[in-house]
């Protein structure tokens, strides 16, 4: 078989001049070979004869579409010198935009497939919503439709699943507007997990950075999947619905330096990895940590990222372990000059929806608040404090407060505003809400590490009795509360973010950790248990009311400052009718709290936090008084009435939230 010279760019396999052009970066390398395999997996190894600045290229007439390569890649071994190349190993182009194979015994069986880019997006437009009106759903393409009964069969678990009609409907139906996808990138199961039994469910174990994961795919792992891919974002942009990826840049599938050689090792281990006199610098948790102040490294992953908006269509993406693109050439984090500026900066990024998970495993890794302009970040501040106001875990009404008001002292200080705070009570990592409210403890055993992996520290409260039970007055007070947590999720300046399967009562059985768990404890069950049949309707109604009252999420931080005598937009209220005094923010048995959100022409509206386990008589504030108020929604008795102000005076429930519009004034 012929191979010409070919050119160094792009990087990866691309259709060209009657065949495919291949190049792929390896500096240090000393030979680099081709290798093309054919259907029964007969090898034929091709050196590749050009090379330009580190970059090795070849063309090869007659090789097209559907094509599974490799590369050989030959070099010294030294380890602390960073080199570990072994050209006994095939190993899988890392800019492959398709893969087929996983990891078996330790080994990868990786291979890229040549793609044929050509497809009719028709008139497919990225619905660009505005971040103040982004309601995310955070769901994972096999686990949201792999039951779903309304899903033809072949198609349930795949990209083409979530494009039916019938998932589309309950999307849009709830009133999100993005939905962000675990990841997707094509991933490998840890051979630790592996041995016990169990696979990588949630993805976090990147192989492919430009390929979509090839078991998704309903229609074959030869390309089809990047079609299917195109097709499934098409379907969700025509239905006015975002999609972000979860993205993983920080490790990859390789682990440790004894885990499986697929890519990155054997071509440049010193570059890829950050590692000190031989040994890997571990940030992740997970074996490696990319290291991104590699030029040639940063440049696969902001290609990678390109590649995803320009080709594939995709309108954002949530950084795993993000602070891992913080670090520099010395390995600490320091945000100023990072990669993560570098993103936001992009001509072709910086337009895009840009979600940081602003952590890693280590102290100085966490950033929350911390990231750059462009950015927005998960709020971990929200979860923890909204789950210990709701479970009456003490403290007062102050950091709550903070919370559903945009967290402005975590995020005004780097010039952002309320968009830069991801809100969330529950996602993937963690207790369902349903399980948030049934369980104080973790029950991971089924994951097969004798119930040590997973947080001990959840925030949750199981309302009197450990897991499930039938008992009636436990269950109501469930309900109430997981109303009060999705409530408190929607109501709250910033950007809420919904865990697939909560708005349908959604249990893992107490799995705060469901990362190996492919099956009924991590799938979405669309046979909805009546008991928890009132959170889908809640959600749309929370939904509908941040459209229809935009006070409620506001595009800038409220100020607190008067516009008219006695009248600001924002302004916090004691039950007693005063504003909040520094002692009340002070008094750590205080469980109530009143937001009073008002504007110079419309409407006024009043949200009640009431934690408290009686109920509780609430005098309104003055500017309320001989207005007409309504009820837009009582967590205790969620339907809407109208309340007379007479005496100026409301009963909430207890442990319920109740929202009031006063008529303008």
């Amino acid at each position: 078989m012929e191979i010409l010279g070919g050119a160094p760019a792009p990087l990866g396999a691309s259709l060209a001049d009657g065949g495919t052009n291949v190049a792929i970066w390896a500096p240090r390398a000393s030979a680099v070979s081709l290798c093309l395999f054919d259907d029964d997996g007969v090898e034929t190894t091709l050196a590749l004869p050009g090379r330009t600045d580190g970059v090795w290229h070849g063309l090869v007439p007659g090789v097209g579409a559907g094509q599974l390569y490799g590369f050989r890649v030959d070099g010294h071994h030294d380890v602390l010198d960073g080199a570990r190349f072994d050209a006994d190993a095939v190993l899988l182009d890392p800019y492959a935009k398709a893969v087929v194979g996983g990891i078996e015994d330790s080994a990868s069986t990786m291979r890229g497939v040549v793609v044929d880019e050509t497809f009719d997006w028709q008139d497919d437009a990225a619905p660009r919503v505005p971040w103040e009106r982004t309601v995310v759903y955070e769901t994972h393409v096999r686990g949201l439709t792999v039951t779903h009964p309304d899903v033809p069969e072949e198609l349930r678990g795949t990209y083409a699943g979530l494009a039916h009609p019938a998932v589309l409907d309950h999307l849009t139906g709830l009133g999100v507007t993005t939905v962000e996808l675990l990841p997707v990138h094509h991933f490998a199961t840890e051979p630790h997990a592996a041995a016990r039994g169990v696979q990588n469910y949630w993805g976090y174990n990147t192989a492919g950075f430009l390929a979509p994961h090839g078991p998704f795919s309903s229609s074959g792992d030869r390309g089809e999947q990047v079609v299917e891919f195109k097709q499934m974002v098409r379907a969700l942009h025509a239905r006015g619905l975002e999609v972000v990826l979860d993205v993983v840049y920080n490790h990859t599938c390789e682990g440790g330096p004894d885990g499986p050689l697929v890519h990155l090792r054997g071509l440049d281990d010193g570059a890829y990895y950050r590692q000190a006199d031989g040994e890997y610098l571990d940030s992740t948790g997970c074996g490696n940590t990319i290291n991104v102040s590699f030029e040639a490294v940063a440049d696969l992953v902001l290609d990678s990222l390109r590649y995803w908006v320009t080709d594939m269509h995709v309108d954002g993406f949530r950084f795993d372990l993000a602070s891992a693109l913080a670090r520099g050439r010395h390995h600490d984090v320091r945000v100023a000059g990072s990669l993560l500026e570098r993103i936001a900066d992009d001509p072709v990024l910086r337009d895009v929806k840009l979600i940081a998970e602003p952590w890693d495993v280590t102290a100085e890794g966490y950033l929350v608040g911390a990231c750059p302009t462009g950015w927005s970040e998960w709020n971990d501040r929200f979860r923890d404090d909204v789950r210990d106001f709701w479970r009456g875990a003490g403290g007062g009404v102050s950091a709550l407060a903070s919370r559903v008001a945009g967290s402005s002292e975590v995020y005004e200080p780097t010039g952002r505003g309320p968009r830069a705070s991801v809100n969330f009570v529950t996602a993937h990592d963690g207790f369902t809400l349903r399980d948030l409210v049934s369980y104080d403890d973790k029950h991971n055993e089924a994951n097969g590490e004798d119930n040590r992996d997973g947080s001990g520290d959840n925030h949750s409260w199981n309302c009197g009795v450990e897991g499930e039970t039938d008992h009636p007055e436990v269950l109501e007070l469930r309900r109430r509360q997981s109303r009060n947590l999705m409530a408190t999720l929607l109501l709250s300046a910033g950007v809420p973010m919904i865990a697939h399967g909560d708005e349908l009562g959604r249990t893992q059985g107490g799995n705060n950790n469901a990362y190996c768990q492919d099956n009924e404890v991590a799938w979405v069950d669309w046979s909805v248990d009546p008991d928890w049949s009132h959170l889908a309707p809640l959600v749309r109604d929370l939904a509908r009311l941040r459209t229809e009252h935009p006070l409620l999420s506001p595009a800038a931080f409220f100020t607190g400052e008067e516009f008219a005598p006695g009248r600001r937009d924002l302004g916090w209220w004691h039950p007693a009718g005063r504003e909040l005094t520094e002692a009340d923010w002070h008094d750590k048995d205080l469980r109530s709290l009143a937001m009073a959100l008002d504007q110079p022409e419309g409407e006024a509206l009043l949200v009640l936090w009431h934690a408290g386990a009686d109920p509780q008589t609430w005098t309104l504030p003055p500017t309320f008084a001989g207005r007409r108020v309504d009820v837009l929604l009582d967590t205790a008795e969620p339907r809407s009435s109208v309340v007379g102000t007479r005496d100026g005076q409301v009963v909430v429930s207890a442990r319920s939230v109740v929202v009031l519009a006063a008529t303008p004034a």
